[in-house]
């Protein structure tokens, strides 16, 4: 399995048979399990083997195949799926903090990843400082001795900001910090963040895991002793595992996962390159393109622009006049769909942020960003084109 490829891996890993030898995998809808004797539940309960279950929200057959599937294809020991990606941001983080403790975040992220670091961490005594993602020197201003953690988003949302990797957890390894990355944007397909130098990894399954819109989801990926020993007594004890009908849906979407994240950041170079050569639009932001201030970065961390653009109309108007003329992409507020999606960040995934904090991440009233699916990428630019051509002048 050690030199299988990713898309190999994606299919095969993890599997866990039962005497029925069924070839897709099996749905263990249960929460609990049984024991022979009361000697073995005990002895289950001082410690459980590799494949032995106590309760549904411990760990579950079904559960574990994505956990080892989604571990073995990001190269890390190990896993623990939880009910949310929010639900994996947030254990990673809470799990391992203090009150007393100190975090470096790069300041451009997801709302909901502000919420965690600036509410709920402060409220509990964690010191959380900000820093622009892609200033290594502000990174190495910020990381003290005393630094417990590092988080960051690999490519920020929805501003496209790539941030290295390497760099940063060179940094924060010289202190001894772990570094946590919220690699949604590079995708399994495209990261190498643990060998470039991530101690843990999360991802929201909701996204291209699943990438049909259909269930909620997400991954903690670390070392086995990372995983089970911090994650995973916090996580049982407080509830945000991943359900078995999740985790076979996941499972299912790991399969083509490699396919369709290739095709969609192909279409998404495309679509970038197109509008981008059409001079139309006030900015054009994908870091595929040469323009884009990460583009090397990109290439040399992920081989490939990914799965997003944000494009700049100019004002709220126009992005909204934008959006309601669209016939193929759908408005909504998820990204990684087969479905292309167009959002409109200051007024819904980062609406909660201040005027101010937007102006200063770059999310502008007329930034949309543009989530791209698995339609011809012929007419998904002709729908963008022509929408582009109905805004006023």
């Amino acid at each position: 399995m050690n030199t299988w490829k990713k898309r190999t891996k994606a299919v095969h890993t993890g599997i866990r048979r039962s005497q029925y030898n069924e070839v897709s995998e099996a749905i263990f809808l249960t929460q609990g399990f049984v024991y022979d004797t009361a000697e073995d539940a005990e002895a289950r309960f001082i410690q459980a083997g590799d494949d032995e279950f106590i309760y549904a929200r411990y760990g579950n057959p079904t559960v574990a195949m994505f956990e080892d599937r989604i571990a073995a294809l990001e190269g890390a020991e190990d896993g623990f799926a939880t009910a949310s990606g929010m639900a994996a941001v947030n254990g990673a983080l809470t799990s391992m903090l203090r009150a007393g403790d100190h975090v470096v975040s790069s300041r451009a992220l997801f709302g909901s990843c502000l919420y965690i670091l600036e509410e709920i961490l402060s409220r509990y005594g964690v010191e959380v400082t900000f820093v622009d993602g892609t200033d290594l020197a502000a990174w190495q201003a910020a990381i003290r001795s005393e630094t417990k953690a590092v988080f960051f988003e690999s490519i920020s949302n929805p501003t496209l900001e790539v941030i290295d990797i390497a760099q940063v957890a060179q940094l924060s390894h010289a202190v001894g910090a772990t570094v946590i990355v919220d690699n949604v944007f590079a995708t399994p397909v495209f990261s190498d963040a643990i060998a470039q130098g991530a101690d843990v990894v999360v991802y929201s399954a909701t996204k291209h895991i699943d990438g049909q819109g259909r269930a909620l989801g997400g991954v903690i990926l670390g070392t086995r002793d990372f995983i089970r020993g911090t994650v995973e007594p916090y996580m049982k004890h407080t509830g945000g595992s991943m359900s078995p009908f999740t985790a076979w849906m996941m499972l299912k979407g790991l399969e083509t996962i490699d396919l369709r994240v290739r095709a969609q950041a192909a279409t998404g170079q495309y679509l970038a390159e197109q509008l981008e050569a059409e001079g139309t639009l006030s900015n054009v932001i994908y870091p595929g393109l040469t323009s884009h201030a990460q583009n090397a970065l990109a290439h040399q961390q992920m081989g490939a622009g990914g799965t997003v653009l944000s494009i700049d109309a100019g004002s709220k108007e126009a992005a909204f006049n934008l959006l309601n003329t669209l016939d193929i992409w759908t408005i909504s507020n998820n990204l990684g769909d087969a479905k292309s999606i167009a959002t409109h960040p200051a007024t819904t995934t980062h609406q909660r942020l201040s005027e101010e904090t937007r102006a200063m991440l770059g999310i502008t009233p007329g930034l949309i960003r543009l989530s791209v699916g698995l339609e011809d990428p012929d007419d998904l630019l002709d729908d963008l084109q022509g929408a582009i051509r109905s805004l006023p002048d």
